[in-house]
């Protein structure tokens, strides 16, 4: 039986080659890591997953969690990664939308998660950061023969949810092709091959971690060094034996300010690689001049992974994010016509290749309204393209924030603040922050005599809010500024608080 990506995944693989390294000494050759999936796919059979049947997972970053993922992949289920800072309140609306057949979560947050699970008739079973969780202990008993389903490029693989432009999150439906077809582009286009070594320390429950830096590693039959989270010291010590760094520019800030990056530090590394948010130039500017390497930027979205890239060979540009991918055509357009817009104007970029999702689920509304009748749908990135070719962003529509590299909505966050007692009311804008690309700021309006102060309504949101959905600064005013059709004009208050964090 063909299994569209796992099988892709197993061809390029040479099963005594090492595949994971954890820094407390673990390892796992492909074989080990074959071996281990088809048991967890079998546990997953053996708990009523079937194919088409979704898996929402929210764990702590592990090789187990990875190869859960590729066990889904294998038995043909639909994997929903779960950012791990979700609250019970957030969790409600995508276990309630997704309706998943298991659930797999911390053992600490089973206690809350098990009511919530039973509520849409999910069951719900642990997986911890060290190998551990009933789930593994039900793998245990289970052979290493499992028969992988059998999977076409259009059979769904994930679902990842995404902030949008009005409402809830929408829950973005990616392909087998999907991620095959853009795993194996970015793996030519950037080199890679087994005798890669990836520093892997980012999370796995996003685009960039999950499907970018494992699917192209995995493509390739290449190897990683799988930390829980970034470490600029530990980054350093293994950039030694390592070849390859993607990270979100938060890394490269950090990496930038560290006395141990030097020209000879970065020595034996072939390619640093930077997306989810945008790289200011400055920190383009300064890796470049202490390693002698420059980062290539890319562009993509959840919805279509990677869009875009600098060039292995050739210019990679500061404040660009290089060129369509082979197989991707890119247009800048007017936003309500849909017409082209000459090179060099701003427009809204659109795209269209075997890399963009099949729709949002359960929104086929929604999907209609964001796709082109001739198939380009439309990021809602504004940008324009340079007499060169390369692509700019240069900025969204709809004031989506995007705060180290994690897309957050304003109205969600609105809403949350204006119940807190003593708002009038409140919005929420994106604000230049040299290591988060953008701060989340709140700009809030308070009844009169009222003590409210910034640190309360933080307070207010610790337990609403996922951690890096609430705002870093408060700032109060009188009134909200406004056009003549009573529309808050955030372009206003993002010029007022645009030097907020300059001096952070």
């Amino acid at each position: 039986m063909s299994n569209h990506l796992f099988d892709a995944i197993r061809a390029a693989a040479n099963l005594d080659d090492l595949f994971i390294e954890t820094p407390d000494g673990r390892t796992w050759t492909y074989g080990d890591m074959f071996s281990q999936c088809a048991r967890l796919a079998a546990a997953l059979d053996s708990l009523g997953v079937r194919p088409d049947d979704r898996v929402a997972v929210q764990v702590e970053k592990s090789p187990e969690a990875l190869m859960l993922y590729l066990a889904c992949i294998m038995c043909g289920a639909i994997y929903l990664p779960l950012n791990t800072a979700y609250t019970l309140v957030e969790l409600d609306y995508f276990i309630s939308d997704a309706e998943p057949r298991l659930v797999v979560c911390a053992p600490g947050s089973l206690e809350g998660i098990v009511p919530l699970a039973a509520r849409y008739g999910a069951h719900v079973e642990t997986l911890d950061d060290a190998g551990g969780g009933s789930l593994l202990d039900l793998a245990k008993d289970e052979d290493s023969d499992f028969v992988t389903a059998q999977r076409g490029p259009d059979d769904m693989a994930a679902i990842l949810y995404t902030s949008g432009t009005t409402g809830r999150s929408k829950g973005a439906m990616l392909t087998h092709g999907n991620l095959l077809s853009n795993a194996a582009t970015l793996r030519d286009c950037w080199r890679f091959t087994s005798k890669d070594r990836l520093i892997h320390a980012l999370p796995i429950f996003h685009t960039h971690g999950l499907f970018v830096a494992s699917n192209v590693t995995l493509l390739s039959g290449a190897s990683m060094f799988f930390l829980a989270k970034f470490d600029a010291d530990e980054v350093l010590k293994l950039m030694r034996t390592a070849t390859v760094l993607m990270g979100v520019p938060t890394f490269y800030v950090r990496l930038a300010q560290h006395h141990g990056l030097t020209q000879e530090a970065a020595a034996k590394m072939r390619l640093f690689v930077s997306g989810s948010a945008p790289l200011l130039a400055e920190t383009h500017r300064a890796f470049a001049q202490m390693t002698g390497q420059a980062i290539l930027e890319r562009y993509g979205m959840t919805e279509t992974n990677m869009n875009t890239s600098n060039p292995y060979d050739g210019d990679r540009i500061a404040g660009t994010v290089g060129f369509p991918l082979p197989g991707v055509s890119l247009r800048v357009t007017e936003p309500e016509s849909g017409r082209p817009v000459p090179d060099g104007e701003t427009g809204m970029i659109e795209v269209k290749g075997p890399n963009v999702f099949k729709g949002y689920w359960r929104m086929p509304e929604k999907t209609q309204a964001e796709f082109r009748a001739d198939g380009f749908f439309i990021t809602g990135d504004l940008g324009r393209i340079d007499d060169r070719g390369y692509v700019h962003i240069v900025g969204r529509g709809k004031d989506l924030v995007i705060s180290g590299g994690y897309n957050i909505y304003p109205k969600e966050v609105e809403s949350e603040i204006d119940q807190i007692a003593g708002v009038v009311e409140s919005a929420v804008i994106g604000v230049p922050h040299p290591d988060f690309g953008e701060g989340v700021t709140a700009v809030v309006v308070k009844t009169a005599n009222s003590l409210l102060d910034e640190q309360s309504v933080l307070n207010g949101l610790k337990d609403r809010l996922a951690r890096y959905k609430q705002p870093k600064r408060v700032i109060f005013v009188d009134d909200l500024p406004r056009n003549t059709m009573g529309k808050v004009q955030k372009n206003v208050l993002r010029d007022l608080c645009a030097e907020l964090y300059s001096s952070s």
